[in-house]
């Protein structure tokens, strides 16, 4: 599967540490580890971050053709702040390089030509307008692909015109169970609340995508695929920091919609994952399938991951 992962690279500020991030990155990472073809479209400044960013992706074995080093732009941070249970508070400084990419002709012609299978992508980095004038281009020249929308707000980086814009954009819609109902809450204000499950079927029935998914924190998640809805429980494990959790999350989710999971079989194998990731520190740290295993059970058909 080849995937384009459009968004921001950042570097997220913790304490005294310093790691790679940046949600599209973070995915298109843990998309590599399951085994496909991963590539960013974004930008870093010509700085010691960026070039230790270029550094990194190489080590990664992600490609760094279409990720833009901007002169006079610096690479994008986001200071975090987590809390006793490992749950991660955002402030992302901006402007940053990613807030200024620009896609020529000739790049949209050759992104096309990879003929990719998805096209992943955010909010957050679709606060400009140059870089959602980019991605709106890019999905027009890859009418084929499939669009995956990870929704993932950040405080005071996004705007409801601009979830419902890029919500009808997408195949594929993954948002937590908090972002979910406060949308929901302000696209039908006075309207009677409901089941997860009702929410997933009425937004479906609102954006025309075929899966969505709402994560429940530690209870798992809900999945409403072509019309067949389920839930999955979550793993418990001990919480080093989780972020990027979501992202690996979002890359295993679409690694078994690749594959034609049913619903349950891909809530269970995206938590697994995710769990695993939320118990080391950083958004992308070393795992492997095989290390799910525990979690899933001797019964969860490895064979077909």
């Amino acid at each position: 599967m080849r995937i384009v992962a459009v968004g921001e690279i950042l570097w997220d500020v913790i304490g005294e540490q310093e790691y790679l991030g940046g949600a599209p990155l973070n995915f298109a990472a843990h998309a590599q580890k399951l085994g496909h073809e991963a590539l960013v479209v974004s930008a870093v400044g010509d700085d010691d971050r960026g070039r230790c960013t270029l550094d990194c992706l190489r080590q990664w074995r992600l490609s760094t053709e279409f990720v833009q080093v901007l002169h006079g732009q610096d690479t994008g941070t986001a200071q975090v702040e987590l809390d006793s249970e490992g749950k991660p508070t955002f402030r992302i400084v901006r402007p940053a390089a990613y807030d200024f990419v620009t896609l020529s002709n000739d790049q949209l012609q050759s992104i096309a030509a990879l003929q990719p299978d998805w096209i992943y992508f955010g909010t957050l980095y679709h606060m400009s307008a140059q870089a959602l004038d980019s991605t709106l281009k890019l999905l027009q020249a890859a009418p084929s692909a499939r669009r995956f929308y990870d929704v993932n707000l950040r405080e005071g980086n996004w705007t409801l015109a601009l979830v419902e814009q890029l919500s009808s954009h997408a195949d594929v819609i993954k948002l937590s169970d908090s972002e979910a109902e406060f949308l929901d809450g302000l696209l039908n204000a006075g309207e009677q609340e409901g089941s997860v499950e009702y929410l997933c079927r009425r937004w479906t029935d609102r954006y025309g995508c075929e899966t969505i998914c709402v994560t429940l924190g530690e209870r798992g998640c809900a999945i409403l695929n072509q019309g067949i809805y389920s839930e999955s429980p979550g793993y418990r494990v001990q919480v080093a920091d989780s972020v990027g959790a979501g992202d690996a999350f979002a890359a295993a989710l679409l690694h078994g919609l690749e594959r034609r999971w049913d619903t349950r079989r891909l809530g269970c194998f995206a938590n697994a994952v995710g769990a695993l990731v939320a118990s080391r520190p950083g958004a992308t740290p070393d795992w492997n399938i095989e290390e799910c295993r525990p979690m899933l059970g001797e019964r969860f058909d490895m064979q077909g991951t």
